[in-house]
């Protein structure tokens, strides 16, 4: 493995966090506009696409946010090298069922500890400084999906640098859980109404969160702070009764 500075780590983490925000986001939102033509203004799209002040906002937190999961990146890897991780680069070190296996533990352990932390940013002593930033946007946008108050950005960095200290992981396996979490988060902020007409309803919808389920969050702060699972707000009461009623009443 080569060795190079922390320094140049952050940088370069700092170029591939902020490229990929902008390709997955920006990219998402062109699309959206794109197929939306026919239906809304020029104006609107316009404004939409990145002029409005909300997304000017979601956007440089979602730059401050970049610098901060790149610091811990540029952590990770400095750490890597001096052997303080459980990062593994021989791909060969662990079967392949756990390249799959440890891919699926970290997203489950990531959206248990983001379900709690996320609820806590919700603390009315906590939101105005840890959370407040990503709800500018109303309703969100696929700009929305990256938009952390600097103390929330820490606070998911530091999952990142925890799992990696705790839980053998391949490269391989850590580009697949951040690519997912790229994803989900643009679809999580999605327009509900971009999505198949039986989603929710889809049998998915029941177990996975998706743009109808985090939409719910943004217009009532106290539900749906899941992230990827659907589970933790079912066991522990925050998931709306109206989305859980709606499923049923198409499904049975």
């Amino acid at each position: 493995m080569t060795h190079y500075s922390f320094e140049f780590y952050g940088f370069t983490f700092f170029g591939i966090i902020l490229a990929r925000y902008l390709i997955f986001a920006g990219g998402t939102q062109l699309l959206l506009d794109r197929v939306g033509r026919q239906s809304v203004s020029s104006a609107a799209i316009v404004n939409r696409f990145g002029l409005t002040s909300a997304t000017m906002g979601d956007i440089k937190l979602a730059v401050l946010s970049a610098a901060v999961f790149a610091i811990g990146a540029a952590a990770i890897a400095t750490a890597t090298q001096a052997g303080i991780t459980r990062i593994y680069l021989d791909i060969h070190q662990y079967p392949v069922w756990y390249l799959v296996g440890s891919y699926v533990i970290a997203i489950v352990l990531q959206d248990a500890y983001f379900y709690f932390i996320h609820r806590l940013f919700h603390h009315r002593l906590l939101f105005r400084w840890w959370h407040h930033g990503h709800h500018r946007s109303h309703p969100p946008t696929p700009w929305t999906s990256f938009a952390f108050d600097p103390p929330e950005a820490v606070a998911h960095a530091l999952f990142l640098v925890g799992i990696s200290l705790l839980l053998p992981l391949h490269p391989i396996a850590i580009i697949a859980i951040l690519s997912t979490m790229t994803v989900w988060a643009v679809v999580n902020h999605l327009d509900p109404d971009t999505l198949p007409i039986d989603f929710p309803h889809h049998w998915c919808g029941r177990w996975f969160t998706g743009s109808a389920h985090h939409a719910i969050h943004h217009r009532q702060y106290g539900l749906h702070f899941g992230l990827y699972f659907t589970f933790w707000d079912r066991q522990l009461g925050t998931q709306s009764p109206k989305y859980t009623q709606e499923f049923a009443d198409v499904t049975h």
